[in-house]
């Protein structure tokens, strides 16, 4: 399709190129529906706070579906919740995730899912990163786990060892789909230590359903034709994207740390259930570090959006930071870079925020007409900033180019008027409620607030006695979430409301 000059936004002309990990190239996007797409993306494993190296994830597979929708595709985005079956290492060896967390905090491990799956959501939506249109939970799909199971070994591609039913990967004219690397290469993608597993026939071979023959005391079982047990980890995205967008799927989205072995084993077992190919581009966020390396949850400390908040930071200043670099390029963290980000995110939401000021006088006192009384003169300038802006996101989302081109608007010699209908637009995409001015809520506290308050430090400074400090993060961050923050000093603990 040939593309026109001076198009809106909702324009069904399209020219999306994004980077293939498949193919390893940048490739023009061609969906298997015109017009629509079927998306999926790794949800959280919700068995801890999400930390801020996960959020980049999800905040960049965010604006890939924003973009889409931008620039006029139909999409239909699911997202997985893995309540059950993720293991310490992704080479199906060590704890259950879930079951670690709820040891850790001496609950049951649907309430650790429960309370984790909130807290994600309400991380995301400070960040304004938009729910998907399906989240699914793995433990509602424990029928279709069974099923697919079921097929893979009828077809020869599973076999039963230990009680356990395997993939087995030696069947499979390719496995290593995503490159040439030999298998000890490929391991360096597994996030934690790797035992070997002597139920199975092939090093790769990997878990489709563990029985009680892996965990006596699991916390979650379900009965199936091969005994109680529970599902693999790589089984879940496989049928919950199946259950939702049929046998073709377009994207498929994840961090650089899923490419191996988590997306192979999906594409493994897919493409042997349905018989043809699943999935045409695969998108994949890399990681970010800090000076020591990447960060993640293993190395002990955890930085979360709440303790981010704690410091006096606005979420969206972290989403402003993870604009300012590609989503394939590693991103070093340290908290001078945020400043400086902090300082930059401040000044340009101020710089918009006097721009909607300046439109609402032309527009007598109301800044929201703005989009619909751009003046004649400036149509044409408006409409090329718009397809200047589509062409950044449609080059394999360049967000540096794309918030760029914001102070492109405010230094062009166009109307108040035009500059907010601009920036608004852009905005719909980059997230960072440039033109919305905050609403500060009086704080007040009650006495049943402060008695809670004192409860929960009291509690929190015994988690820390007994060294459980995952515990005293918890409370500190729940404490959080209600508009408490708390300040660890000389002279003891003090809160505040924020």
């Amino acid at each position: 399709m040939e593309k026109e000059a001076g198009l809106s936004p909702d324009s069904t002309v399209y020219d999306m190129r994004i980077y293939n990990t498949l193919t390893k190239r940048v490739e023009e996007f061609v969906p298997n529906v015109e017009g629509k797409v079927a998306m999926y993306t790794c949800g959280p494993t919700v068995y801890h706070f999400a930390h801020i190296g996960n959020l980049r994830s999800y905040i960049c597979e965010d604006l890939l579906e924003k973009t889409l929708r931008y620039i006029g595709y139909d999409v239909k985005r699911v997202m997985n919740i893995t309540d059950v079956g993720h293991l310490s290492s992704d080479a199906d060896t060590g704890e259950d995730k879930m079951l670690k967390g709820a040891k850790r905090e001496h609950k049951t491990v649907m309430e650790i899912a429960k309370f984790y799956t909130d807290a994600f959501f309400s991380d995301c939506k400070k960040l304004n990163i938009k729910t998907p249109d399906v989240v699914e939970p793995a433990t509602n799909c424990i029928a279709e786990f069974i099923h697919m199971i079921g097929v893979l070994l009828e077809k020869g591609y599973a076999y039963k060892a230990g009680e356990n039913i395997y993939f087995d990967t030696s069947k499979l004219k390719e496995y290593y789909v995503f490159g040439n690397q030999n298998e000890d290469e490929l391991m360096v993608g597994v996030r934690d230590d790797v035992t070997e597993d002597t139920n199975k026939k092939n090093k790769n071979d990997f878990v489709l359903w563990f029985t009680k023959s892996k965990f006596e005391d699991q916390a979650l079982k379900w009965d199936s034709p091969w005994g109680m047990g529970y599902p693999g980890w790589h089984i879940e995205c496989s049928c919950i994207s199946m259950k939702h967008l049929g046998e073709y799927m377009d994207i498929h989205c994840g961090g650089v740390d899923n490419i191996f072995p988590h997306h192979t084993n999906e594409i493994a077992q897919s493409e042997s259930y349905l018989g043809h190919k699943w999935c045409n581009y695969w998108f994949h966020v890399h990681h970010l570090n800090d000076k020591d390396g990447k960060i993640s949850k293993s190395k002990g400390t955890i930085l979360t959006v709440s303790v981010l908040e704690e410091k006096g930071y606005d979420p969206l200043v972290y989403r402003f930071f993870c604009l300012q670099s590609h989503y394939r390029k590693p991103l070093e963290f340290s908290f001078d870079a945020l400043d400086n980000a902090n300082t930059a995110y401040q000044k340009l939401k101020k710089r918009c925020l006097d721009i909607k000021a300046e439109a609402a006088k032309s527009l007598g006192g109301d800044a929201s007409k703005a989009a619909a009384n751009i003046p004649g003169d400036e149509k044409a300038a408006y409409e090329k900033f718009i397809e200047d802006f589509k062409a950044a996101l449609e080059n394999d989302i360049n967000t540096s180019m794309a918030t760029t081109l914001c102070y492109d608007v405010l230094k062009a010699e166009i109307s108040p008027v035009t500059k907010l209908a601009l920036i608004e637009s852009f905005d719909t995409v980059l997230g960072l409620d440039l033109t919305v001015e905050k609403e500060e809520a009086a704080p007040t506290v009650d006495a049943e607030l402060e008695k809670y308050i004192t409860e929960q430090i009291e509690l929190r400074k015994a988690a820390k006695k007994e060294k459980n400090f995952a515990e005293a993060d918890r409370i500190r961050a729940e404490l959080l979430q209600k508009g408490v923050a708390l300040e660890d000093t000389r002279e003891g603990v003090k809160w505040h409301l924020v």
